[in-house]
C-alpha cells in the first residue's frame, strides 16, 4: 500500500513540475504576445520553484523578458511577495499564535509562580528576623525557583 502512494506522490510530483515548466517564464508561448498581468502574478508566484530548476537549465528562466512593462512587473512582484511573506497576509504577524495548551501552561506557570512568591513571603514574615538578609535570600530563592521553572516549562 505505501508503495502506491509513493508511486501516485511521485507521478503527482512529476505533473506538477511539467504544468509548472509550461507555465514558466523564457517559454515559446510569450514570443508571439508578451506576458501580461496575470502571467507576471504566475511567475512571482513560482518564482523560487524557477530559481531552482534555471540552476540545473538555460531554458527556464525566473523573470520573462518579453512582458508588457508597468502591469508584468506588478503582477510579479505582487506574485512574489505573497509567496515570499509566507502565505502573503499582510495583517500576519510573524509570531505564531501560541496553542491552548501553551496557553494553559503559561497559565499554570504563572500561578505556580504566584504561589511560590506568597510562599516565600508568608515564610519571612512568620520569621522572627525581619531584616534585609532575609529578604534578599527570599529573593534569590524566588528568582532561583522561576529560572527552574521556566527551564522545567521549556522542556
Amino acid at each position: 500500500m505505501q508503495s502506491i502512494s509513493k508511486q501516485i506522490l511521485a507521478l503527482g510530483l512529476i505533473l506538477l513540475i511539467l504544468v509548472i515548466s509550461n507555465c514558466a517564464p523564457n517559454n515559446e508561448r510569450f514570443v508571439e504576445k508578451p506576458a501580461g498581468f496575470w502571467a507576471g502574478i504566475w511567475h512571482g508566484l513560482i518564482c523560487w520553484i524557477t530559481f531552482f530548476i534555471s540552476l540545473f537549465t538555460d531554458s527556464v528562466s525566473v523573470y520573462e523578458v518579453n512582458n508588457t512593462g508597468g502591469w508584468y512587473n506588478f503582477g510579479f512582484l505582487l506574485g512574489a511577495t505573497c509567496i515570499l511573506s509566507g502565505g502573503g497576509g499582510a495583517g500576519k504577524s510573524c509570531r505564531r499564535k501560541k496553542s491552548w495548551k501553551e496557553k494553559e501552561w503559561e497559565e499554570i506557570g504563572i500561578k505556580i509562580e504566584e504561589k511560590v512568591r506568597t510562599g516565600i513571603k508568608n515564610w519571612l514574615d512568620e520569621s522572627e528576623h525581619k531584616d534585609k538578609d532575609w529578604e534578599e535570600i527570599g529573593k534569590k530563592i524566588e528568582e532561583k525557583i522561576k529560572r527552574e521553572l521556566r527551564k522545567w516549562a521549556e522542556k
